[in-house]
């Protein structure tokens, strides 16, 4: 950032010299005024600032930032499903690294640990220029009890939702009674199986593979998942046996569905509060904490629209100290965040909210995505519970007062239907623009009732003020001076209140420039 410029992120926290509030005196009649003023005189008042901003000194990104049209992203337009493969086979496989050698990045949750992969994931991947949607499940188990049993069911609904299959089997210790079950899981799916000998690193190992004859899926495919031995042709074989679009009945969808990231410390309600509102346990649910550990994407039909889910892994309390699966769960959460256009954190309202809920907020904020505060378990609050929460409400959130708050039961569904108005309220005011003339004026009347205090002698007035973008609404004032960050944070608060911006974050950046000659005369 050079000398003559300086941003300031207002919602996210704004420290340094004046940082002291500004406390405005009077009151003023800044939302009267512009009541009365119609579009026409605004942009006419506006286009005279701006032409007054010829007589000072602007770079080309200046130039370009005035001149700039805006244009926000379109969603519209009929959206084909990409074809669905799902990959299934029993624990430590090495299922996950084969996804990871498919899409040429690290994305599956690997360890040696078996069963680390316990919900059904999916990602988005491409061979030979042909785009497909990968999914990645828990390891498949016959007899299992308990949370395993969950995830067996998982996979099995993974197969009904895909067009083809990858059977994972480790050719280094052939076919297990497991396996066997697998079979017959996918023979009463009826869809096509393409058996995969995983673990075979050279030609020696290859007679290994072989004897998965026996399963009597047909000719199995010998790859390294490890070392990518076999996978080019596996994928050939897979492509000829994937349709052009997803032929699983009601995976096609029309326009484009809003992303929603649910996020909030491990074992708050997160994917008890997906699978209520799917109307399915669409993810494994367990009372250890951290269960989830794989971002889960899914579209959920909810106020007569469609939207897209992303239950994220629980954010550990230092990223950096988190081992094996919650490092990676951690990161990926924070590329949830960054793909989605809102947040949803959750939070329980029968603890006391903690450092970590604080700082997941703050990341949340940070991001720059709309925001929707999410109580859970409000159904179990009695009355002493409620005051103190009310009071930690007050003196923990009061940097994101901003957000709409729903009082939910992830558990029951309770209130589930009010988070649809939340959600619509703070995506359009995400993706809302203020006409720059409106903006000049209400900047106008503002300093007009409440200037800038004098600094050494210097009073830094607004010259021009324009909204850079939406998604999070972004306005760049250009002054005469450095504006403090006390009055920056006034001129946030004030444009809150006078155009609304309820559940998204705003940022207010400055631009400091001379006049032309100032410079010379010196």
């Amino acid at each position: 950032m050079s000398d003559s410029q300086s941003t300031g992120r207002n919602d996210a926290g704004d420290f340094g010299h004046g940082d002291e509030e500004y406390t405005p005196t009077g009151t003023d009649r800044v939302a009267e005024h512009l009541a009365t003023l119609n579009d026409e005189d605004a942009e006419v008042r506006a286009a005279s600032l701006r032409a007054g901003l010829s007589d000072y000194e602007l770079d080309d990104e200046d130039a370009a930032l005035l001149d700039g049209t805006f244009e926000d992203a379109d969603d519209d337009g009929l959206v084909r499903q990409d074809p669905v493969l799902a990959i299934v086979g029993r624990p430590n496989v090495g299922k996950s690294t084969l996804v990871n050698r498919i899409l040429g990045r690290r994305e599956a949750v690997v360890e040696d640990t078996p069963g680390v992969t316990r919900d059904r994931v999916s990602y988005a991947a491409n061979w030979s220029g042909r785009k497909f949607t990968l999914v990645d499940t828990g390891g498949w188990e016959h007899d299992a009890r308990g949370i395993h049993a969950r995830v067996a069911d998982q996979a099995e609904v993974a197969v009904g939702m895909a067009d083809a299959v990858l059977l994972v089997v480790d050719s280094t210790v052939g076919i297990t009674a497991t396996d066997e079950a697998v079979v017959k899981m996918l023979r009463r799916s009826k869809k096509p199986v393409i058996l995969i000998g995983n673990k075979v690193d050279d030609i020696v190992q290859e007679s290994d593979a072989a004897m998965l004859w026996g399963l009597g899926l047909g000719q199995p495919w010998p790859v390294s998942a490890v070392h990518g031995r076999g996978v080019a042709d596996m994928l050939d074989r897979v492509m000829e046996v994937l349709p052009e679009f997803s032929a699983v009945e009601g995976l096609e969808r029309s326009g484009g569905p809003r992303r929603v990231a649910l996020i909030g410390r491990p074992n708050v309600g997160k994917s008890s509060l997906l699978n209520k509102l799917a109307g399915s346990e669409r993810v494994v649910v367990d009372p250890m904490a951290g269960t989830t550990r794989d971002p889960v994407d899914e579209f959920i039909e909810l106020g007569d629209r469609t939207w897209r889910f992303v239950d994220t892994a629980g954010i550990r309390r230092r990223v950096h100290m988190a081992q094996g699966a919650d490092f990676y769960a951690s990161l990926r959460t924070q590329s949830a965040l960054e793909k989605a256009e809102v947040a949803v954190v959750l939070l329980a309202v029968d603890e006391v909210l903690s450092e970590q809920d604080v700082r997941i907020l703050q990341l949340a904020v940070e991001s720059g995505r709309a925001l929707v505060l999410a109580f859970n378990k409000w159904d179990l609050l009695d009355d002493e519970r409620r005051r103190y929460l009310e009071r930690e409400i007050e003196q923990d959130l009061a940097h994101v007062e901003w957000a709409p708050r729903v009082n939910i039961s992830a558990k029951t569904g309770w209130h589930k239907d009010r988070l649809v108005p939340a959600l619509d309220l703070a995506l359009e005011n995400w993706d809302r623009r203020i006409p720059t003339g409106r903006l000049n004026a209400f900047l106008g009347e503002l300093v007009a009732a409440h200037p800038h205090p004098v600094r050494g002698g210097k009073q830094p007035r607004i010259l021009f003020g324009t909204q850079a973008s939406s998604r999070p609404p972004k306005f760049v004032l250009f002054t005469t001076g450095f504006l403090d960050a006390g009055y920056r944070r006034f001129i946030t608060r004030r444009l809150r209140e006078t155009f609304g911006f309820e559940g998204t974050p705003i940022e207010v950046s400055m631009r400091v420039r001379e006049k032309r000659g100032k410079t010379a005369r010196k």
